[in-house]
């Protein structure tokens, strides 16, 4: 208990006009910290959305007035036929098919299997956990350039070459080792309280990994569900090696192919462009809260 005195000194203290003036300056050096934040916030989303602003400025524009006006002015008449023309020369739900068919198979497959994994490392105990830990980590510092020809050799001998199927294949492989790495380091942030109390009730291993640790890593599954949908629906380089034939050509080899024969059409070019990214659009609005609260998980602990 503080007496009565040493209360009213207390309070006489902090209402000197020292302390007045020092909260005071907190006050507006917190301010000023808050605003400079917004500001670089803002200016990033602007550096980002310029692009953006471009790519449709220009899709929407008559070829004469692209090289006529200035490129980040609103057209001055809406040439709509150059989504069509690049629908229908560019084969783009060709492309759309393939791609989503790839994405929707690869990225919840790799999440099942890293999520398993990152649960027996994690929450199971065995010889080795550390070492095969590391080794999965290793994995993930592979660059796909050094793999490219081995690669090809082997899904040639397999007869996967030119195949949607097969290309999930190598996507698997290089993707697993990098989710594994991210979700262990979640997983193992989970208190390990909750594994014995679900044991005494006689839950076991599936249940745990099914009812306590998938919900409790939603955030970090739907950040990784985004960032894997995004790498496999832009992924160029090994789809450039295994995919030779256009029935089986992705998004990124189908703009290239689309770039290659129309390069001086830039309305449906970027037109063409446009409508790729919208499933990725898509993909991201529908889970950014998740992606947001996932990509800070585990920064904060207590």
């Amino acid at each position: 208990m503080v007496d009565a005195p040493e209360a009213r000194s207390v309070s006489a203290t902090l209402a000197t006009p020292a302390a007045v003036s020092l909260v005071g300056d907190a006050a507006i050096c917190q301010r000023r910290i808050t605003i400079g934040l917004w500001v670089i916030v803002a200016v990033s989303a602007l550096g980002w959305a310029v692009p953006m602003i471009f790519m449709i400025f220009t899709s929407l524009k008559p070829e004469r007035e692209i090289f006529e006006g200035t490129s980040y002015l609103p057209p001055r008449s809406l040439d709509v036929d150059n989504y069509s023309e690049a629908w229908d020369r560019g084969q783009l739900f060709r492309g759309l098919k393939n791609s989503a068919l790839i994405s929707v198979i690869k990225v919840p497959a790799g999440l099942l299997v890293s999520s398993l994994a990152a649960f027996a490392l994690t929450r199971l105990r065995f010889a080795g956990q550390r070492a095969l830990l590391a080794v999965i980590a290793l994995g993930a510092m592979v660059p796909i350039q050094v793999a490219l020809g081995p690669l090809f050799n082997v899904m040639l001998d397999l007869d996967l070459l030119n195949s949607r199927f097969g290309i999930i294949l190598p996507y698997l492989a290089f993707g697993i080792p990098y989710q594994v790495f991210i979700l262990a380091g979640f997983f193992g942030a989970i208190p390990k309280d909750l594994d014995e109390a679900a044991r005494i009730d006689g839950t076991s291993n599936l249940q745990l990994y099914l009812r306590i640790i998938l919900p409790l890593a939603k955030p970090a599954l739907a950040a990784l569900f985004i960032l894997d949908f995004v790498a496999t629906w832009n992924e160029y380089a090994i789809a450039s090696v295994l995919l030779q034939h256009q029935d089986v050509w992705t998004i990124p080899l189908s703009i290239q192919n689309f770039n290659t024969q129309f390069t001086s059409l830039y309305g449906p070019l970027n037109g063409y462009i446009f409508m790729s990214v919208i499933p990725v659009l898509a993909v991201y609005v529908a889970f950014q809260k998740y992606f947001v609260s996932g990509t800070f998980a585990g920064a904060v602990k207590g």
